[in-house]
């Protein structure tokens, strides 16, 4: 290297301490830049048309969810409708007390609490072992048609879906004249009988709503790597293995996370199925705490008592789906917030 490329090479001491100086200056105003946030009003004058769409919602919300959640004071009186909230006689926690006094309300949250995780364990299972099914066929078509068949009925109403069951399971219906065709057995009132009434609620159920639950498994086992089962293949694994050993493995985060949300309506077990179903020659083993709320207030005028059995139910699935949410993001890593 000749002298004059030596020459251009040297650098001072005091040169390299100011290109120090200078980088740090520069760094720190670039992170200080990088870090400083805009302020509310600034960020206000870029968003504000989305506020602006929002305010519509906000007033329904308000009108219909909130402006309605006055009326939880009535759980508190002995509310009288020609006296409105104002002048009804306040009698505290009395209402709340009637609820475990009364054996038909007792009556209805043992019915909710047995339909409502009847539905929740069969609406878990049935949907698995169908997506597994669905999944082993390689016919497109006939794969392809019979999700859409048991996707169906997720779209009728219970006032449609009632109105044929009740016309199927009739003593005339189609299922009675099979069973009295073929076994010789006599007619039974499947919707009318309190020892069959909640397997019919739990069947129907079931059979109207696991299209949904199995789409949802199908598309988890559509994302498991395939590298996994050639791999297993090549080892000699059969299908029944492979599906044990992978496709059931990789299933379980979203089986974890139904499972636990499912909680939260563990105290729901389908107010319009069962009023559209049920008659009092089933109250024993049908009434729920829903029916029983619209029969206790709205039929037989005990608003008060009604309101607070509705506001106890409300208060136990509030705190189910915040454990429900804990569980799902302990377990599975899920979160929505």
């Amino acid at each position: 290297m000749g002298r004059d490329n030596i020459h251009w090479l040297r650098i001072t001491q005091e040169e390299v301490c100011s290109i120090r100086k200078f980088s740090s200056v520069s760094t720190a105003t670039s992170v200080k830049t990088r870090t400083l946030k805009p302020t509310w009003k600034k960020e206000l004058q870029k968003t504000w048309p989305l506020y602006v769409l929002c305010i519509p919602a906000f007033i329904f919300v308000c009108i219909f969810s909130y402006g309605p959640m006055v009326g939880l004071l009535m759980a508190f009186q002995d509310y009288k409708p020609w006296l409105g909230i104002s002048g009804s006689r306040w009698i505290g926690l009395a209402n709340f007390e009637r609820i475990f006094q009364y054996d038909e309300a007792t009556q209805a949250i043992v019915n909710t609490l047995i339909i409502a995780v009847s539905k929740i364990i069969v609406g878990i299972i049935v949907p698995i072992v169908m997506a597994i099914l669905l999944s082993e066929l390689r016919n497109i078509g006939v794969k392809k048609s019979v999700q859409t068949l048991v996707y169906l009925p997720h779209f009728l109403s219970w006032v449609t879906v009632a109105g044929l069951m009740i016309d199927i399971l009739g003593l005339e219906g189609g299922v009675n004249r099979i069973l009295t065709a073929l076994f010789g057995i006599q007619p039974v009132y499947f919707l009318g009988n309190p020892d069959l009434f909640r397997y019919t609620v739990v069947i129907s159920d079931v059979w109207k709503s696991f299209g949904f639950g199995m789409i949802v498994y199908l598309a988890t086992i559509a994302g498991i790597n395939p590298s996994y089962y050639e791999a297993a293949e090549i080892d000699g694994a059969t299908r029944r293995q492979q599906i044990r050993f992978i496709t059931l493995p990789s299933m379980l985060p979203m089986i974890i996370v139904i499972s636990t949300l499912s909680l939260g309506s563990i105290l729901d077990a389908g107010f319009d199925q069962i009023f559209n179903l049920y008659n009092p020659l089933v109250y024993s083993t049908g009434d729920i705490i829903d029916t029983y709320v619209y029969r206790s207030s709205l039929l037989n005028g005990q608003y008060g008592f009604g309101t607070a059995v509705g506001l106890f139910k409300s208060g136990i699935s509030l705190v189910l789906i915040v454990v429900s949410y804990r569980l799902a993001y302990k377990y599975a890593n899920y979160k929505i917030f």
